[in-house]
Parts: C-alpha cells; structure tokens; sequence
C-alpha cells in the first residue's frame, strides 16, 4: 500500500480547496445546531433550519450557467471558485452579526445564502478536481479532496464551537470563519489549471446535452437511486447529532467541540488516506461495499452514546469511528461520481450526482429525525438508521457489473 500518490502540487492544492469547500457546510448544519441549541430555540425550530441546506440539492438547476459561463478573472473554474469564496465570507460576517433567539428568521435566510454560495463553489470546484486529474490519479485526488472536506467540516464544526464558547462567542467564531473564505480565494488564484478548458458554446448546449446525454445510459435511474441510498443512513444519523451530544447525551458544546477537534481530525485523516490506498487496491465495487458497511455499523457507535449517556470515552469512540468510516465511504463515494461524469459536461453532471445525494439529508433526515425521536428514543432511532443503509447496499450489490466497470 503506496501513499507516494498522495504527495504532489496537485493534491496540496485539492487538499486546500477541499478544506475551503467544506467550511461552509456546518456553519449551516451542525454549528448552526449548536448556536441555536444553547441559545435554547426548540428542537422543532432546529430541525427545520436544515432545511436552509436545500441549494445542496438544487445546484444541479444552476450549474450549467457555471459550465456556460467564464468570469473575467482567474478561468472557468478557478474564477467561480473565487468569486463564491469572497461572496461566502462577507456573509458569514453578516451571521456573525445576529442572533438565533432575537433574529432566527434573518440568520436563517443568511445561511440559506450561505448554502446556495457554497453549493456554487461545489460546482465549480467539483469540477475543477475532476478535470485536473488524470485517471489514475483519481483514486488518490478523491481520497485527499475528501481528506480537505471533511477538515474543513471539523474546523468549522469541532474547533468552531470551542473557539465560540472559550473565546469569540458565536458571533465572532462566524467573523473569523468568514475571514477564513478570503484566504482561500488566494489559494484558489494559485493552483494549478486545469487540462480542459473547452465551454459549451451555447445555453442549450449547456442545459440540454449534459442531462441528455447521462439519461441516454440504460442504468441512468437505477445509478441515481442509487446515489440517494448509499448515504441515507449516515445522512439520518448525522441530521441532528450535535444536538443529540448536547442535549439528549448531556454533554456540553465545547465538549463536544475538543472531542471533534482531536479525534475526528485524526479519525479523518487515517480514513480518507487509508480509504484511498484501499479504493486503489480493492477497486470501485467491493471498496464502495465494504465502506458502505462500515458506515451503516459506525452508527451503533451512537446508539451506544444513548445507552450510556454522559460516559466521554463512549462519546469519542463514537465520533473518532463515525469520522474513520465517513472519511473512507465519502472517497469512494466521489470516486464513483468522478467516474460516471463525462469529461465535457463535468459541472453539470457532478452537480446533479452529488445534489441527489443531499436528498435524503435535506428532505427526509433533516425534517422527519425529530418526530422520530420524539417517538421512538435517541438509543431505537440510531438502531433504525442501520437498517435505512441497507437498501443502498442492496442496490449496490444488483449492479456490481456496472460499478466494476467505471
């Protein structure tokens, strides 16, 4: 097992952008959970402000403007990069500004701009990673993308909520972080370009051939369900897993904020690496199964923070184990969107495989998790999110042909 793939100007720069692109996705999620959950908003209110994630699962509408269109700096897809990047932290600034008891409405609408800014600079940078990797050096950019992604799903996730309880409070963590996405619009101006660089030459040609041409593949639907599937038991044991360490496991936020800190960034680290290595060795198939498992077992590691709340070694096996397993399910995850993209439609495409695999997160775990819960315990409704990964897997194993393939 050789990690001599993972050293190069390339993989630094998707390891920089990955972090970039990931920042944004908890101070929506589960930061914004944890801001409104200790300023003591209901567990109602907070289940709907997931929903403020939606343009995750719509950026497949607007990215052939972002195929179509070159901003007059910087490229196609560095200038997009960029330009989402300064946009995101001048709004980040503004969270920054509010409060979730006094101001809700308005912090909500902010981060629902935030999402849709980020899920811009998704696109492009989706693309961007597809485009400036070889082939065989997709295994690896993947895994070091996800290594990036999940970091900045950390910093702005586990260190964010420390920074905000110990020393900025909520408000300021959100100005810093906004000043974090002016940083990486500077590494976005120096990586490197990417090898195709051909737009389309017209809307139509932008809107209409890239889904034309993915619908024309005789597993098309089959391929998007299984998009939706192969995550929708993490996506419902995530949902609100913040909000359950804090009040339904009884831990305080910064707590849980040094647990996410340490372990999880070790437990990213060691996963998105090993998963790449594995993914190189094993294949698409049988890595894509195998972490898929891991990630359906990974959320007993929570059921059991139910059963034995306030027990800390217990909650960091847990975190550390869920961050191992995602780290390697998410790289081969992208492995596999990256594979069944062509080459001239990346943006557009990528888009709509990674929004289809928001869905189940945004629309069915974001809004239905609280009655469940209220219903059926914390400790049964992470039993039940093993048994909602199985038909993902399922329909992984009907097309083992069509995956081994790409």
């Amino acid at each position: 097992m050789s990690f001599k793939q993972y050293f190069s100007p390339t993989m630094g720069s998707l390891l920089l952008l990955g972090i970039a692109s990931g920042l944004p996705l908890a101070l929506t999620g589960g930061t914004l959970q944890a801001w409104a959950t200790v300023s003591e908003v209901s567990l109602k209110q907070i289940g709907f402000l997931t929903l403020v994630g939606m343009a995750y699962t719509f950026k497949f509408l607007w990215a052939p403007f972002i195929d179509r269109y070159v901003p007059p700096l910087f490229g196609r897809r560095k200038g997009w990069m960029i330009l989402t990047q300064i946009l995101l932290g001048i709004v980040l600034i503004g969270m920054g500004l509010l409060n979730p008891q006094q101001n809700l409405i308005w912090l909500a609408l902010l981060a629902t701009i935030v999402a849709f800014l980020s899920a811009t600079q998704d696109i492009a940078f989706d693309a961007y990673s597809t485009e400036v990797l070889d082939k065989e050096e997709r295994a690896s950019g993947a895994a070091i993308r996800t290594l990036g992604y999940r970091i900045g799903m950390i910093v702005s996730g586990g260190l964010a909520m420390v920074i905000a309880e110990r020393w900025l409070g909520w408000g300021g963590m959100y100005m810093l972080m906004g000043c974090f996405m002016f940083v990486f619009a500077f590494v976005s101006m120096l990586s490197p370009d990417t090898k195709y660089n051909q737009a389309p030459r017209t809307l139509e040609e932008a809107f209409i051939v890239p889904f034309k041409e993915f619908f024309s593949r005789p597993e098309a639907w089959a391929i998007l369900l299984l998009i939706i599937l192969y995550k929708l038991g993490d996506a419902f044991a995530s949902a609100l897993s913040t909000t359950f360490l804090i009040r339904g496991a009884g831990f305080s936020a910064e707590t849980v904020g040094w647990v996410n800190k340490i372990l999880a960034v070790i437990a990213t680290i060691v996963g998105a690496l090993f998963g790449g290595a594995i993914l190189s060795k094993l294949g698409l198939y049988r890595a894509l199964m195998l972490f898929g498992i891991l990630q359906a077992l990974s959320n007993l590691a929570y059921w059991l923070v139910a059963v034995i709340p306030q027990n800390l070694p217990v909650m960091a096996f847990a975190i550390g184990f869920e961050n191992l397993c995602g780290g390697m399910g998410t790289a081969a995850f992208v492995a596999l969107i990256m594979g069944l993209c062509n080459i001239k439609y990346t943006a557009t495409q990528f888009a709509l495989l990674s929004a289809l695999s928001t869905v189940g997160r945004v629309f069915l775990a974001g809004p239905l998790t609280p009655p469940i819960v209220n219903t059926m315990g914390w400790a049964n409704f992470f039993l039940l999110t093993v048994f909602i990964a199985i038909p993902g897997l399922v329909l992984l194993r009907l097309y083992r042909q069509r995956i081994e393939a790409i």
